[in-house]
């Protein structure tokens, strides 16, 4: 692997110096050359190609390490929404997934790597002139790192996509291929353009039907285009409607175990006071980190009430904080979400991250891959309840966030939605990577789409069979699950 300044992490004699750690880091330069001579070492077929390891870990043993560090009361969560299908637990297992991918071969182009790039993670988010733009918007796991692999989830993620909505095979081949196509000829034209230009590049949430849904009936463009139309409604307004009930005329967040739980629900009446106490000390640090301009505006906020919320599927159990706010004599409120980064699932293959806090990893990350980015970002670091320093990422928890219901696409739906994901991955990795040699790699024919069209299928069913054992594992009382939560 390209990505660590050192290769070998084997400790030498007696006497002799220990090498440094592995750190990931991106490359320099960039040529067209560098990707040519890419197909010599490793053939686009090649990337086709999945067994499993001899050695392959038990993908139960690989979520139970992942979990340690978790809120453990809320790990049973994570089991039972990574249950409810194939995708669900797809999502939840990217720690699987980069433990599988370190035995794939790769060109050693390195980019700035989403590390969990399956399309549920794509969606619409608000610039900040207020245009509500589409790409890649998880970056909890991102790190610098192989190109191959971010494609690789993205398009097998597509496969599992489409057979939970009962796609038939061939079709799904179809859909793979030209998701993969679509990322082919966008760094192609990426490759075109100046750097300037390619980190100016975006697309619009209106933009998707023209560009990528050609094929979508007058319904299907209504039902494709209604999430991020829905979208423009959710914001810190919506939010305190949905989650907070007024308390003596002020609005508090409501009481939901296990999903939302107010702060002083979780200290109990004997450690009520060292809730102001503790969310001060978190709110201070958060703005200690913010540019003035940011500063001037959050002083315009004060901080009203605070609780944990659980959020996502591979998400459950990290530590997710959220925070009230209000200005203006009580009224233009402001939900920020305090989330754990816990250290990036790529991490053991490609070399530590290059910055001491996770939260700096991931903010870092977002904003060299991202299109547009919050106001509020910013990475922290704190004690928490347990007595123990954690990293934290801070953004507003919604501001115009739009998914998509997958599992109610269409055909002709999943086709123009991948579509878009292909375009915004190499968008994002454009950004960071050597776009020549990734171009000049994946040529134009259609070699790497069908290669890759045949891992994901193949990795589809390695995916049946881990979620399969997930199964076996909860029922013979391996792991804990809660379902339907």
């Amino acid at each position: 692997m390209s990505t660590s300044s050192n290769p070998n992490s084997a400790l030498r004699g007696p006497g002799l110096p220990v090498p440094e750690p592995r750190v990931a880091r991106l490359m320099s330069g960039e040529s067209w050359e560098r990707g040519r001579a890419a197909r010599a070492e490793v053939r686009r077929s090649d990337h086709g190609e999945w067994a499993p390891a001899v050695d392959r870990p038990d993908p139960v043993a690989l979520l139970r390490a992942q979990a340690a560090t978790r809120v453990q009361e809320l790990v049973p969560i994570r089991y039972g929404r990574m249950l409810v299908s194939p995708f669900t637990f797809y999502r939840g297992a990217a720690a699987v997934m980069a433990a599988d991918l370190a035995h794939t071969p790769d060109t050693g182009i390195v980019v700035q790597a989403c590390g969990d790039a399956h399309i549920s993670n794509f969606g619409g988010f608000a610039a900040q002139d207020r245009r509500l733009i589409f790409g890649p918007n998880d970056f909890d796991e991102t790190l610098p790192g192989p190109w191959e692999w971010d494609v690789k989830r993205m398009a097998a993620s597509a496969e599992i996509a489409g057979r939970d909505i009962g796609i038939p095979a061939d079709r799904r081949r179809r859909l793979v291929r030209d998701c993969v196509r679509e990322y082919r000829e966008a760094m192609r034209g990426f490759a075109g353009e100046s750097h300037l230009e390619v980190w100016y590049e975006r697309i619009n949430a209106s933009e998707l039907v023209d560009h990528f849904g050609g094929r979508l009936g007058k319904r299907g463009r209504i039902l494709f285009t209604k999430p991020f139309a829905k979208a423009r409604r959710k914001t810190s307004l919506r939010a305190v409607a949905r989650l907070t009930e007024q308390v003596d005329g002020t609005p508090r967040f409501r009481h939901v175990p296990p999903l939302l739980v107010p702060f002083r629900e979780l200290l109990g009446p004997s450690r009520a006071h060292q809730e102001a106490d503790y969310a001060r000390s978190l709110i201070e640090e958060y703005r200690r980190g913010l540019e003035a301009d940011r500063q001037y505006l959050f002083d315009t906020y004060r901080f009203v009430d605070m609780a944990r919320k659980v959020v996502g599927v591979g998400s459950v159990g990290t530590r997710a904080w959220i925070f009230l706010l209000v200005g203006r004599g009580g009224r233009d409120p402001l939900v920020l979400q305090a989330k754990e980064a816990q250290a990036s699932v790529l991490e053991p293959y490609l070399g530590a991250s290059e910055f001491a806090s996770h939260g700096e990893r991931v903010v870092r990350g977002q904003r060299m891959a991202q299109a547009a980015i919050d106001l509020f970002l910013n990475w922290q670091r704190n004690m928490d309840l347990d007595g123990q320093e954690h990293d934290f990422y801070v953004r507003q928890l919604w501001d115009w966030k739009a998914s998509v219901d997958l599992s109610k696409m269409s055909y002709w739906g999943l086709h123009a939605y991948t579509r878009a994901c292909g375009w915004s991955l190499a968008r994002a990795h454009a950004r960071s990577g050597d776009r020549l040699a990734i171009a000049a790699y994946l040529g134009a024919g259609r070699s790497f789409d069908s290669a890759i069209a045949r891992f994901s299928s193949a990795y589809a069913d390695q995916n049946e069979r881990d979620h399969q054992r997930l199964a076996e594992a909860v029922a013979a009382g391996e792991v804990p699950a809660l379902h339907g939560v």
